[in-house]
């Protein structure tokens, strides 16, 4: 092939000639996370562009590569419960044999109280616990339970209570219980969910 200069005329081209590429360095064999020095490196690596700072690094294996797998499950598996596949409970919640304990606990607690918004903030908190323990004395299992408590001054007013829950309407109930005084009406709600 020729090579034409800007006068049109062609000029004889050398022959090539091949240089040799000087020798280039070998790439450093990336160490293997099973190697202890490497595994905080290959950690470093993966996390360089994050905004995470590796600066120790315990790795998960004691001498023996083939216990890894041992140690990593018995870390992930915390606790197991067996799968009882039981769509109902064993003992339904009986509404009316809880309003009587709670109506039994108001009347209790409540027999000498005067209105006192200072004292009702932590007697709000007392009878929803002491509710809460006389509910699971009954023994049902697998329900968890909401209990509130209401203190509401009597000044002429009117209020509206209101609450939504989604649940199962065979297995989950409710309770409310009224206990009313000269100076204010006390309101206990006792929520039931059948956790299956």
């Amino acid at each position: 092939m020729e090579k034409r200069g800007r006068g049109g005329k062609s000029s004889p081209s050398p022959a090539p000639q091949l240089q040799p590429t000087p020798p280039q360095p070998r790439k450093e064999r990336r160490p293997s996370m099973f190697e202890r020095e490497a595994y905080a490196q290959i950690l470093r690596e993966r996390l360089r562009e994050s905004v995470h700072d590796v600066q120790y690094i315990e790795p998960p294996f004691a001498d023996s590569v083939a216990d890894l797998g041992k140690e990593w499950r018995g870390a992930l598996a915390k606790f197991k419960l067996a799968s009882s596949y039981r769509m109902q409970p064993l003992k339904k919640f009986q509404a009316h044999s809880v309003e009587t304990k709670v109506q039994q606990i108001l009347k209790e607690s409540l027999k000498d109280v005067k209105y006192d918004d200072k004292v009702f903030s932590h007697l709000s908190l007392e009878l929803a616990d002491h509710i809460l323990s006389a509910v699971k004395e009954f023994g049902y299992h697998r329900y968890k339970f909401i209990i509130k408590v209401l203190f509401i001054q009597k000044t002429g007013q009117a209020i509206t209570i209101a609450s939504r829950w989604i649940w199962d309407v065979a297995w989950d109930s409710w309770v409310a219980v009224k206990h009313e005084t000269e100076t204010y009406v006390a309101l206990a709600l006792v929520f039931a969910l059948y956790c299956e």
